[in-house]
């Protein structure tokens, strides 16, 4: 059977000005987790969180089957939500300014507080919604969301829902600039559709 070479697509949020950023606010709020068990190591800083595992920090939702949790001595918090067999993980989270939502799925979800980054791992796929209204879709076997920059990295290989272990993007058009005149979109409203960044190639992580 010939090998799938991996490919790797960076996708950027654009914007017609200050780029509409998830929220920043939600890095220095409380983790609030609820699940069937825990298991607390005091000194290592470490938990674990079994059984229908929800997870709430500000504006963003986290729910799988476990979590792991540690903070380092800077008081940073990090994560890894494991979905159960045949499942995948969820994570969601507000955009800052914007009436737009970032929602991902994966097998695991790693959470990076310190590095302000989010990773899909297996069977990943990422959306981007308007309000309500789906405006854009990424799938792939990895998926790196950069909070800090808007960047997403896109890796294909076997772990990829796609057919051949391929990357599938479908990114809404940019809403027309505004004429002069006109009358300016209401507050809320968003201009930061997802665009294809330079191609690159690589190995899937």
């Amino acid at each position: 059977m010939p090998s799938i070479k991996p490919l790797l697509v960076a996708v950027l949020l654009a914007t017609a000005g200050l780029a509409a950023q998830a929220d920043k606010a939600d890095r220095n709020q409380p983790m609030n987790i609820e699940a069937d068990a825990l298991r607390h190591d005091d000194l290592r800083q470490t938990s674990v969180f079994t059984g229908n595992v929800v997870l709430t920090k500000g504006t963003i939702l986290i729910r799988g089957a476990r979590i792991d949790v540690r903070q380092d001595p800077e008081g940073y918090q990090y994560g890894v939500v494991t979905a159960e067999p045949g499942k995948r993980a969820y994570y969601r989270q507000k955009r800052e300014g914007v009436d737009e939502y970032i929602e991902g799925e994966s097998e695991v979800i790693e959470y990076d507080g310190k590095a302000d980054r989010v990773k899909f791992i297996r069977k990943a796929e990422l959306r981007r919604y308007r309000g309500s209204t789906l405006a854009d879709e990424m799938i792939g076997s990895l998926i790196t969301y950069e909070n800090g920059t808007d960047v997403f990295t896109v890796d294909g290989g076997p772990a990829s829902p796609q057919p051949g272990g391929r990357v599938r993007a479908v990114l809404a058009p940019r809403e027309p600039a505004q004429a002069p005149g006109r009358a300016a979109p209401a507050a809320g409203a968003s201009s930061a559709p997802l665009r294809a960044a330079p191609a690159l190639s690589g190995a899937a992580r």
